[in-house]
């Protein structure tokens, strides 16, 4: 790290670039002990005059060693916690000493450091019952009397620089609350903010960000930390969750440890060394050491755990096993601690969402720590990578449909069975009749999959709110007929689904929901096994389906006796099928999805044929990923 330059009396300190790569992202052994031959800085008790309480109230200053008033120095307002004062931090956090041996070792900006008593009352002694409304509200009258006395205070009487690039404030629990109310709320004061363990003081993300592009534009820094084992992660992880989701460039810190000074030390030795420097907001992601819960984690569980560079931290207790391995596509070994605790970081994975199984001792399972899903034939974990870019399944504050579970029975296999069936915002409000998408699944999952791995509800709530798509119903079959695995594919189960699908399913949905009955008003689309059944099922019904969409599938190319047969029946009626269907879009998952040699082959046959698609490519191989790409642009093109 270069060493920082003070510059001359009344010019700006200038900014020196820090890097995720030059810094350790956890504070070293005797980081906050005295160190012998450091210089140290001053701590000073001030009183203040403040109109906001009627009262002189007092705080203390730390001055860093050399502190000159022939020098100008920028300010870092320190708070602390529902039950401190002014001297909390003093008492259990050594900020003077974490501060002395940053400075020795040339790894902070000069600085001043005000620590005040953020209870603003005339009797501001943390004393009695400190949860009592009025001292509660004390601290957010803390924010005018910060503004309008302590500030001024300050930068009368010592050589400080005004502007607010170089002003910040912190605080931990309540004191962290504060910080982000009232340093968000105050662009205009202050360039730098954070969060330790904020408490539940701190206002809704909404609030925080009541204009995005002006956070954006003013922050130089928002730091939100909180230990891993903290009650109040909650109020963080929102916070975190929304400034994602707003493009507000931030740091969110999770750390071993609870709601106690040893997390609070730490985040003090991070924190300060990034501030007053020129900012570097692409190396932001790296300040962690934990990194967030998986979205897929069942309530309250901590692991797995997302860290930068898109891998994941799993770890499990398992005290009684011999060998503990991750099955996700490719196997990794975890390592077992003197505690039990059995741990692995994996490589970088692919974005979206991954089946995932816990081998123990050769046995697979289910990780009680994720959710569990129904694909590969079983239940199995689940978890989703977030990447840029997959905002268009998140949940929005915008009118969403239902997902409705109805049971029916079948003639066709002479039992009950299952669907899922999507009803667009509005329809419980409307007498209007809707379009149909009937979607398939693919070998080894059934009617579960478009409603939960697919977010099939989520990815139509948006279109249909951008006005992208037609509202329309969505009806999620399970296509499971014949007696499982490889028979799935075949000609007789083929035949079964085809007649599930006209003597069953159509009927039972176009009885029971507005649903529009002709053939311009219904479309077709399965992916892997499910292309087969939209293959099959489609192509010798266009007088049904005006759309049919094919997802990483195509008919077999070494297996003619089964494929022939489709062939021939596309030849003879080539023109209707070019007529009928407006739009036959077929994609796949790029080169490695497994489909993709027997949809080339069949793509080629096709034009031999002159059957009129659309081709389209999304890498990423036979996963979900590229099957809920494929129903965001699908919908798009159908009812139009």
């Amino acid at each position: 790290m270069k060493k920082i330059t003070l510059l001359i009396f009344l010019l700006p300190i200038m900014f020196t670039r820090v890097s995720a790569q030059q810094q350790a992202l956890r504070a070293p052994d005797g980081f906050d002990v005295p160190q012998h031959q450091t210089a140290q800085g001053r701590i000073d008790s001030i009183s203040y005059p403040s109109t906001t309480v009627g009262a002189s109230r007092k705080a203390l200053v730390y001055t860093p060693p050399g502190y000159s008033k022939k020098k100008k120095y920028p300010v870092l307002y320190l708070l602390h916690g529902i039950g401190g004062d002014e001297k909390e931090w003093l008492k259990g956090g050594a900020p003077q000493v974490i501060l002395d041996n940053l400075y020795a070792a040339n790894k902070l900006a000069p600085m001043i450091v005000v620590l005040p008593n953020g209870r603003a009352m005339k009797d501001d002694r943390a004393v009695g019952n400190v949860f009592d409304s009025a001292k509660v509200k004390a601290f957010s009258t803390f924010e005018k009397d910060l503004l309008h006395d302590l500030i001024p205070f300050v930068e009368k009487k010592y050589a400080v620089l005004k502007d607010r690039e170089h002003r910040a404030i912190a605080g931990l629990s309540m004191g962290g609350g504060q910080s982000l109310n009232f340093g968000l709320g105050n662009l205009d004061t202050f360039a730098w903010v954070g969060g330790f363990s904020s408490a539940p003081n701190t206002k809704v993300p909404e609030a925080l960000f009541p204009v995005p592009n002006k956070a954006k534009a003013q922050l130089k820094l928002l730091w939100i930390s909180c230990g891993i084992d903290d009650n109040l992660m909650l109020f963080s992880q929102r916070t975190h969750d929304y400034a994602k989701a707003i493009n507000i460039p931030h740091i969110f810190y999770v750390e071993p440890g609870g709601h106690d000074f040893k997390v609070w030390k730490n985040d003090l030795y991070m924190f300060s060394q990034l501030l007053f420097k020129t900012p570097d907001p692409q190396s932001f992601e790296k300040y962690t050491v934990l990194g967030t819960a998986a979205t897929t984690n069942v309530r309250s569980a901590k692991y797995p755990r997302i860290l930068p560079g898109s891998r994941v931290l799993f770890r499990l207790k398992a005290p009684d096993a011999k060998k503990v391995q991750i099955d996700l596509g490719k196997k990794y070994d975890l390592v077992k601690d003197a505690n039990d605790f059995w741990e692995v970081t994996t490589d970088s994975i692919s974005e979206g969402f991954h089946y995932y199984s816990l081998l123990i001792d050769g046995v697979a399972v289910a990780d009680p720590s994720s959710q569990t899903f129904y694909g590969m034939g079983r239940m199995a974990s689940g978890l989703e990578m977030p990447f840029a870019g997959d905002d268009y399944y998140a949940v929005k504050d915008v009118p969403h449909g239902n997902i409705h579970t109805r049971r029916y029975y079948s003639t066709v296999t002479g039992s009950w069975r299952r669907m899922y069936i999507y009803t667009p915002p509005g329809y419980d409000h409307t007498t209007e009749k809707y379009p149909v998408l009937y979607i398939l699944h693919g070998g080894g999952e059934d009617e579960t999959g478009w409603a939960t791995q697919g977010k099939t509800d989520l990815i139509l709530d948006n279109l249909i709110a951008e006005k992208k798509a037609k509202p329309m119903l969505i009806v999620m079959m399970d296509g499971n007929l014949g007696t499982g695995g490889i028979a799935n594919f075949g000609e007789q189960s083929l035949r079964m689904f085809e007649d599930e699908l006209k003597q069953v399913a159509i009927p039972f949905v176009e009885k029971n929901y507005r649903a529009e009955t002709e053939q311009k008003k219904r479309a077709l689309a399965g992916l892997s096994m499910g292309g087969l059944q939209t293959l099959h099922a489609g192509v010798r019904n266009t007088n049904l389906f005006s759309y049919l969409g094919v997802f990483s599938s195509g008919w077999f190319a070494n297996q003619p006796n089964l494929s022939q047969p489709q062939y021939d029946y596309m030849k003879d009626n080539a023109t209707s099928i070019n007529t009928n269907v407006k739009s036959f879009w077929i994609a796949m998952g790029g080169k490695e999805d497994i489909a993709y040699n027997n949809c080339k082959a069949m793509c080629s046959k096709f034009d031999e044929l002159g059957i009129k698609y659309t081709y389209n490519e999304y890498p990423g191989g036979h996963t979900w990923p590229v099957w809920r790409n494929n129903l965001y642009n699908f919908s798009q093109l159908l009812f139009r």
